[in-house]
């Protein structure tokens, strides 16, 4: 899908000259960009990132429900 993002000229000439010293493309600084925003935010970029993030959530609350029956006894 291709959507229009504006850059100032400045910006532009500066993210093409990084491109080039990269040896990359624009869309892919622009990937690169975009995935660690969204890792920023805890979102997944990918299957294999929901999965890990899903096991983890599903780790830490077998925890806090092994912790909570081994408290104290019911009133």
């Amino acid at each position: 899908m291709r959507k229009l993002i504006a850059f100032d000229d400045d910006t532009l000439d500066k993210l093409k000259q990084l491109a080039r010293d990269r040896m990359a493309t624009f869309q892919e600084l622009a990937d690169e960009a975009f995935a660690d925003l969204l890792k920023k935010h805890g979102i997944p970029i990918d299957l294999k990132d929901a999965l890990k993030k899903s096991a983890g959530l599903s780790k830490a609350a077998t925890a806090r429900k092994t912790r909570s029956k081994t408290g104290r006894l019911p009133s």
